[in-house]
């Protein structure tokens, strides 16, 4: 018992020495492996009143420590603290990593730490660092200046008032006043991450990138740019400002030699030429094509004198330079101004002749009035940028509600019709071919219905104010007749091919991206319905069978 116990207190007695022994040892490598040495020089000194503790080399001074060593013409060396302050000429070399020159030094041995003041300048493979005060860690291999400076590679010059170069990752992180510059492009920032390698720099505070030799510019708050080959993505408030035209998104791709950008999400295209606006929530644009598509809640904007007039559909494209643009709109179009909406399936508007065509079933609302036709065109004056005139080709029809009894409709319907505008208002319009016209005619006190009138022409003119017929003159009458309303046929209240379209029309500009819900032709409405019948039928059949096998089990049970 006695001789186990005495064995088990010697085992814990080496282990505890032995640990003691290994810590020892660590301890006396370590600091052995820290301390800095002395390699030449050519006179050693002291002097205990000026500089106490240190030991005064002068002279073609060479020390090192740990991988780097240090050269200067005077050193002050504090053996005991591992320290030495270097004065003149001082150059710091870390293997073959980086080299290292300043007009003074300080470094410390046990941190690994070195402050260089007075002419920085340091190189390694991929850069040269200039600045006027410099921090080193060797521990964690980082570079740091507080009061200005220059990194140059072989593309680009960079400055900041802060920077820290990291060395394994070959990353800069300039802060404040930053700004790189190489022959094309001119880069300004508050905060950035520049890799020297790859030369690839990831913004991350307010950035503005110049091209300096067309003045294009691109802004951002957060994103990356490629300045070997002219290729930026931003994700926060970017914005692309062309010779002609200034784009906004949430994030923005843009490559500046092939001249293409993509955008998406609240995309804002402006027009600084002809005062038009595009707006959607993906766009694609060209430059050398001068081309420009946008689809999801696809919008153009005219700016207008009065108001603005507002294009939505599917998609977008615009082509052409500025004096000779062309836009189109296609699927689902809609059309929303204060005075003026309307809807087609897909519209054109050439910049050149001032001329916008819509087509498919288009139709035009104003206040309460009505107009279709095969074809419907509007012209703009290319000066004022005012409407001119409206065409409605083949089938013109114009239907306006009676403002007191909604349930009556006066009506215009001819070949054509043609509409002349003063300060974007409908003033006259002229029906010409095969015109007809009903009116529902009231007193103008009491607004009791009085007559109700139905002519027959060659031609019909008609002046408006306030979007209200004031003047009517016919042209080779032949028929017409005035009814008292209680005498009027029922059956001619409404015109051949009379369709009230009033629950389409878009009242605000939020409801020209509202889809249509698909119409459904007869032939599909019939379809359908001898597919519920079938359904039907097939469900009664199986019940009944069910019914059936349920009775004949429950016989069988019992």
């Amino acid at each position: 018992m006695f001789f186990s116990l005495f064995l088990w207190l010697k085992r814990i007695i080496l282990k505890k020495l032995f640990l003691l022994i290994f810590l020892l040892f660590s301890v006396v490598s370590f600091s052995q492996t820290k301390k800095i040495k002395i390699l030449s020089t050519e006179l050693s000194t002291a002097d205990e009143s000026k500089y106490p503790g240190a030991t005064l080399l002068i002279g073609k001074v060479k020390m090192s420590h740990e991988g780097a060593t240090l050269d200067c013409q005077r050193a002050l060396l504090y053996k005991d603290k591992n320290l030495f302050k270097a004065i003149g000429e001082v150059v710091i070399e870390q293997g073959d990593s980086i080299i290292q020159y300043s007009d003074f030094a300080t470094y410390d041995g046990n941190t690994k730490k070195a402050k260089s003041w007075g002419n920085v300048e340091i190189n390694d493979k991929e850069m040269q660092l200039k600045t006027d005060t410099l921090h080193f860690d060797r521990i964690n291999q980082i570079l740091y200046y507080p009061n200005g400076g220059t990194i140059k590679d072989t593309k680009n010059t960079l400055t900041s008032t802060k920077g820290t170069y990291y060395l394994k990752d070959k990353k800069f992180t300039a802060q404040s006043k930053v700004t790189v510059v190489n022959p094309d492009n001119h880069l300004d920032s508050d905060r950035l991450d520049y890799y020297t390698n790859t030369q690839l720099a990831y913004l991350y505070g307010p950035s503005t990138i110049t091209n300096l030799k067309d003045s294009t510019k691109i802004y951002s708050e957060r994103g990356f740019y490629d300045t070997n080959t002219d290729v930026s993505y931003f994700v926060k408030n970017a914005k692309l400002f062309l010779k002609e035209r200034t784009v906004s998104a949430d994030s923005l791709y843009y490559d500046k030699r092939k001249g293409f950008a993509s955008a998406t999400n609240n995309i804002k295209v402006i027009d600084t030429v002809q005062n038009m606006v595009a707006k959607g929530n993906y766009a694609e644009l060209y430059e050398q094509k001068d081309s420009l598509f946008i689809i999801d809640r696809a919008v153009a904007i005219s700016v207008l004198e009065k108001d603005s007039m507002y294009v939505a559909g599917d998609k977008i494209l615009l082509t052409g330079k500025p004096e000779k643009r062309v836009a189109r709109i296609f699927n689902n179009v809609k059309i929303f101004k204060s005075d003026l909406q309307g809807k087609c399936d897909s519209i054109h508007t050439s910049q050149e002749t001032g001329l916008t065509r819509m087509f498919k079933k288009p139709i035009l609302w104003s206040n309460n009035s009505q107009i279709t036709g095969d074809s419907i065109q509007l012209l703009t004056n290319k000066d004022t940028n005012k409407l001119d005139s409206l065409k409605v080709l083949q089938n013109a029809f114009m239907i306006q509600q009676d403002s007191v009894h909604k349930e009556n409709f006066n009506q215009i319907k001819g070949r054509n019709i043609f509409g002349k505008f003063e300060n974007d208002d409908l003033r006259t319009m002229l029906v010409l071919g095969n015109a007809e016209s009903l009116y529902y005619n009231h007193n103008d006190e009491t607004h009791k219905l009085e007559t109700i009138t139905k002519e027959i022409a060659s031609d019909i003119e008609f002046i408006l104010e306030d979007n209200e017929i004031t003047q009517t003159k016919y042209f080779k009458k032949s028929e017409g007749k005035t009814y008292p309303p209680s005498q009027f046929p029922s059956e001619e209240k409404k015109f051949k091919g009379f369709i009230w379209r009033g629950d389409e029309q878009p009242l605000t500009v939020e409801d020209i991206f509202v889809k249509d819900k698909p119409s459904i032709t007869p032939s599909k409405k019939k379809k359908e319905l001898e597919v519920v019948k079938e359904a039907k039928e097939n469900f009664v059949k199986e019940t009944s069978k069910k019914k059936k096998l349920e009775k004949l089990n429950l016989k069988r049970v019992k």
